[in-house]
């Protein structure tokens, strides 16, 4: 296991354990399988991993409470944990106070090591400065309840470049992956959090697994060019890992032989690795996948709100991802699960607004005729 310095502390592994996405039991994300699940973790973390990442509402809220249970017999004092504030529960400054207490019960620690504002968008952002986030975190910190303040985002470049600048952050999370270089923060974020000395944690870094999968055929002819051989999660992890800003990448893993491999992937990991060779095949696999995209959205919501309740760039998004993955199945299921009935695309009255919004001059309303013709008729 290689490491790297994440905020105050020198030594954290630059692959984490993500337990958002634990084995459960007949498929109920709230019902944890705790006992493979613990053996998942302890195993990695005698095999290195030292950074347990969780939050209040995963597994239905039961992460927190199984992860204390999980690093009972000494595997706490072996790790950095990490949780974080339930941005969207916060209605008053005590709410702040309240929440960070229940998660020290619920993990079974008297401190958090790495600790977070939970998926901050402008609104959330909006809402924790009126109600005086830094004399919470300033007092958290004193306190010794948390050692590390950071935050995770999950919003558009210029809101992440005011957030970044408005506090003498630890650490932040990011989603990013060789396909998503431009989404929220992205590259450009990773690299302003770089030049303020701001350490960067990597959650996607799979993008929910699929880039782990085998892909088409024509992805993996280009990986065999390679002439280091690695699979499609090995080529994306190192991708992140070449990057000097990134210390940690999360990944929700729950399966022995997948913790295994990126455990062996994390320990030959470094700063620069890749040759010029490979990074060319990394963005020709990424080319390959863009090329199947259908609609050129760019999620940049200028069609948005539509008067009639249409989630625009949403079913764009899905209807993509259906060709990009070769999935169609797949993201059906997860266009119904996910979307809101009346944010489909069916909803349309063809009432044109969108379109005279849209700088990438989509046709829009042929285009949800196409999505709704795949997902929902």
């Amino acid at each position: 296991m290689k490491y790297r310095s994440l905020g105050k502390n020198q030594s954290v592994s630059i692959l984490g354990f993500g337990c958002m996405r634990l084995p459960v039991i007949d498929g109920v994300y709230a019902n944890i399988d705790e006992e493979e699940a613990k053996a998942q973790i302890r195993y990695a973390i005698d095999n290195g991993v030292n950074y347990i990442d969780t939050a209040f509402p995963y597994h239905s809220e039961n992460s927190e409470g199984f992860v204390g249970r999980a690093l009972q017999d000494g595997y706490r004092k072996k790790v950095f944990l990490a949780t974080k504030l339930p941005s969207w529960l916060i209605k008053t400054r005590e709410d702040m106070d309240h929440y960070l207490n229940l998660q020290l019960e619920r993990l079974q620690t008297d401190y958090i090591d790495y600790y977070l504002l939970h998926a901050l968008n402008r609104g959330s952002w909006d809402n924790y400065k009126k109600l005086d986030v830094f004399d919470f975190i300033e007092k958290a910190l004193a306190s010794g309840k948390i050692k590390n303040i950071g935050f995770s985002f999950h919003d558009d470049y210029p809101i992440f470049e005011d957030i970044l600048t408005s506090y003498d952050w630890d650490f932040c999370q990011i989603q990013m992956n060789y396909f998503d270089e431009e989404y929220q923060a992205g590259l450009k974020g990773l690299k302003l959090a770089g030049s303020r000395n701001i350490d960067v944690i990597i959650m996607e870094p799979l993008r929910g697994g699929r880039l782990a999968e085998q892909g088409p055929g024509e992805i993996q002819a280009i990986w065999e060019k390679a002439t280091e051989k690695h699979s499609s999660a090995g080529w994306a992890l190192r991708y992140l890992w070449d990057y000097p800003e990134v210390k940690v990448i999360l990944s929700g893993m729950n399966n022995m032989d997948h913790i295994k491999e990126n455990i062996q992937e994390a320990s030959i990991a470094e700063v620069g690795m890749l040759t010029t060779q490979e990074k060319a095949l990394i963005q020709e696999v990424k080319q390959v996948y863009k090329s199947r995209i259908q609609v050129d959205c760019t999620n940049c919501k200028y069609c948005m709100p539509c008067p009639h309740g249409v989630n625009i760039p949403g079913n764009f998004s899905f209807y993509n991802n259906a060709f990009i993955f070769d999935d169609i199945p797949h993201f059906k299921q997860a266009y119904r699960n996910q979307l809101r009935p009346e944010s489909w695309a069916d909803v349309c009255i063809e009432c044109g607004q969108c379109e005279t919004l849209c700088p990438q001059h989509i046709e829009i309303i042929q285009e949800l005729k196409h999505v709704a013709n795949l997902f929902v008729k």
